[in-house]
């Protein structure tokens, strides 16, 4: 197929444009950085140079490409910036489902996330309600969440795939990242709150799977949501730094989310069934 790849360089951009070209897809990576051009033809891919956040720019590109299929992965999460990535998530996915139902696209696998359901006691699971009460400032990622959901969901065919908290190379929790480097300086305490992980080339072969996967949401997540007093003195030993101080209680929605969907239903396979798999394998020197 000839799919457009939006967000081709962020960190499953970068392992996802590979699996598509050697599965034998006509791949166009999209990205508003002409200094990215050569790093997605490297991957093996078209660039298209265009900006999610201007609707011009969107409907010229996707007239451009004319892709049989777009894999939604546009972020904007390097800088630790959320005010940034909710305008990806409203206005971007906005503009990217306008141009693609302009040209004729009928299919869309977009990136979402899996902790903005409502509070529960148990692993959210698809069916139940994003956490449309939430007080701010988790009002502002629910919305934005919600706002790119409701927007995919406008294409004939689409997949919403509710990712788990991304961790391995070019992530937060990569050795180097944000969150290794607050956990050094014990910036993080190990509370109650449960957390669904992913690693990253997990989220990146989902999103191919996800092209004969059925329409609708689907949480992306390893088989073992666990809380802060469990994942995160076992990442902190993994990189080497002191053992966390504990705090008592969770934030709003901290529940983590099950996967029985992609694992049962659809056959899912993640090459990092856990974290705790997972973590030392990503964190090796």
């Amino acid at each position: 197929m000839k799919i457009l790849v939006a967000g081709a360089t962020g960190v499953i951009g970068r392992s996802l444009l590979p699996i598509l070209v050697r599965e034998g897809h006509e791949v166009i990576g999209m990205t508003r950085n002409e200094a990215s051009k050569s790093l997605i033809s490297k991957l093996g891919a078209s660039p298209l140079v265009a900006d999610a956040l201007e609707r011009e720019s969107m409907t010229h590109a996707l007239r451009e490409a004319r892709p049989e299929v777009v894999i939604h992965q546009l972020t904007s999460l390097s800088n630790f910036n959320f005010e940034d990535n909710n305008r990806i998530r409203t206005i971007g996915t906005r503009n990217l489902v306008d141009a693609s139902q302009a040209v004729g696209v009928r299919r869309m696998i977009a990136q979402s996330i899996s902790w903005t359901y409502e509070p529960g006691d148990h692993p959210a699971k698809e069916e139940e309600p994003l956490d449309l009460e939430a007080p701010q400032p988790r009002k502002t990622t629910v919305d934005g969440v919600l706002a790119l959901e409701q927007a995919a969901a406008e294409m004939p065919e689409y997949v919403i795939l509710r990712y788990g908290m991304l961790y391995g190379p070019g992530t937060w929790f990569d050795r180097n990242g944000l969150m290794a480097e607050k956990v050094r300086h014990k910036e993080l305490k190990a509370t109650e709150g449960v957390t669904s992980f992913l690693h990253v080339e997990d989220a990146a072969q989902t999103a191919v799977a996800a092209l004969e996967w059925p329409t609708g949401p689907v949480n992306v997540v390893d088989d073992e949501p666990a809380p802060g007093t469990e994942w995160l003195p076992f990442y902190a030993a993994a990189i080497g730094a002191p053992a966390p101080e504990v705090q008592e209680g969770s934030s709003r929605g901290e529940r983590g989310a099950a996967n029985a969907k992609a694992r049962k239903d659809y056959g899912w396979k993640p090459l990092y069934p856990t974290w705790r798999e997972g973590f030392p394998a990503s964190l090796q020197t």
